[in-house]
C-alpha cells in the first residue's frame, strides 16, 4: 500500500476509536430505574399508621432494588405539609409520598387554603393497605347492637362520641354514621386515638368510632365492646361483628387508607415499575400477616384504580363536610 494512504488510514481508525470511546455509552444506572436512593416522604410524624405501613414498604423495595428506600417524615398542617412537598418534588420517580384518607380524602373539603391539589398535583401508584373502623362502646353503655345504638340515639338526642381528632378518618366514619342514620350526635376530639380509648375504656365517653388497630387489643381484651364494623365486608379478627352496611345503612362504607403516589407528571414506565413492585410486595403473603395482625388490609391495584378511589374518596367527605359544617384551621 502506498505510504501516505496507509498513513490516512491508520489516523483515520485511531479518529473511529477515539470518537467511539468519547460517544455517550448506554448506561446501567442511567437506564435502569433506579440508579439513586429513593426517598418516601410522610406527611406524619414517625410511629403513626402511615408511618408504618411506609416503613414496611420501603424496606421490602430495599431489598429489591439496587438503591436504598429512606422514609423522611415531614408532619405538620393536619398533612398538608408533607403533602406540599411530595407535590412540588421532581417528577422522576426518585421522591414518592404517603397520602391518606385525611391529607388527600378529606382536607380539600375542611382545610382553607390547602396548597395542593389531590386530584392534580399526584401520580397515584397504588393503595397500600386500608384501615377498618369499629364502632366501640364502653360496656356499661346500654346497647347491645347497631340498632339498639341508633334508637338510643334517636330517644336521647346529643349523644357525645370521641375520636382521635378533629376531621381524621374516626370523625368523618361517624359524621357519615349519623348522615346515613338520621341521628343527632355531638363530636368531642381527642389528640389521637390514645387519649380517646383511655377515656372511653374509663367509661368517660361512652361511644367511640376508632381503627381496628388501635381498638383490636382493648376488645379483644374485653374492656371495650365492638357494635360493629366500618367496612363492606365483616373482618377476620372480629368475624362476629357485624358491618354498619348489613345492619342500619346499606350504603354505609368509610374506613382509613394510606397509599403510594409520585409528583403529577412523573414518567409512565417509571409509574407503572412502582406499582408492580409495590403490588408484589402486597401480595406476599407475609406482608399480608404482617398487615393483618395489626388489623388492616393489604389493598393492592394498578394506578387508574387509585386516582377513581381517591376521586371516590373526595365526593363522599365532600358532601358529609358539609352536612356536618367540619372544618379545620387553616
Amino acid at each position: 500500500m502506498d505510504p501516505t494512504k496507509q498513513s490516512i488510514s491508520r489516523r483515520a481508525a485511531v479518529a473511529t476509536l477515539a470518537g467511539l470511546a468519547a460517544a455517550p455509552r448506554p448506561s446501567r444506572a442511567q437506564g435502569e430505574f433506579p440508579s439513586r436512593p429513593v426517598r418516601v416522604i410522610v406527611p406524619f410524624p414517625p410511629g403513626q399508621a402511615a408511618d408504618v405501613f411506609a416503613r414496611i414498604v420501603a424496606d421490602e423495595l430495599s431489598k429489591r432494588w439496587p438503591q436504598r428506600v429512606v422514609v423522611e417524615n415531614r408532619a405538620g398542617g393536619a398533612g398538608a405539609i408533607g403533602m406540599e412537598a411530595i407535590a412540588r418534588a421532581p417528577a422522576d420517580g426518585y421522591t414518592l409520598g404517603v397520602g391518606t384518607s385525611g391529607t388527600l380524602g378529606v382536607n380539600p373539603s375542611v382545610l382553607p387554603g390547602i396548597r395542593y391539589d389531590a386530584e392534580r398535583d399526584f401520580t397515584p401508584i397504588t393503595n397500600l393497605v386500608l384501615v377498618p373502623l369499629v364502632i366501640a362502646v364502653n360496656p356499661a353503655f346500654p346497647v347491645a347492637t347497631v340498632q339498639d345504638l341508633v334508637a338510643h340515639i334517636r330517644a336521647n338526642p346529643g349523644q357525645e362520641f370521641g375520636s382521635a381528632g378533629p376531621a381524621t378518618a374516626q370523625h368523618m366514619a361517624a359524621e357519615l354514621f349519623a348522615y346515613r342514620a338520621g341521628l343527632s350526635m355531638v363530636h368531642v376530639p381527642y389528640r389521637g386515638s390514645g387519649p380517646a380509648m383511655t377515656d372511653l375504656v374509663a367509661g368517660n365517653i361512652k361511644l367511640m368510632f376508632d381503627s381496628t388497630t388501635s381498638a383490636l387489643p382493648q376488645i379483644q381484651a374485653g374492656r371495650v365492646r365492638a357494635l360493629a364494623v366500618t367496612t363492606p365486608q365483616r373482618l377476620a379478627q372480629l368475624p362476629n361483628v357485624p358491618t354498619v352496611a348489613e345492619t342500619v345503612a346499606s350504603d354505609y362504607a368509610a374506613m382509613g387508607w394510606s397509599g403510594l403516589v409520585a409528583p403529577a407528571g412523573t414518567p409512565a414506565e417509571v409509574a407503572r415499575k412502582i406499582n408492580a413492585d409495590v403490588v408484589a410486595i402486597l401480595r406476599d403473603p407475609a406482608v399480608v400477616a404482617r398487615m393483618a395482625e395489626s388489623g388492616t388490609i393489604a389493598d393492592p391495584g394498578t394506578p387508574e384504580q387509585f386516582a377513581q378511589f381517591i376521586q371516590s374518596e373526595i365526593a363522599k367527605w365532600r358532601e358529609v363536610a358539609r352536612v356536618a359544617n367540619v372544618r379545620l384551621e387553616g
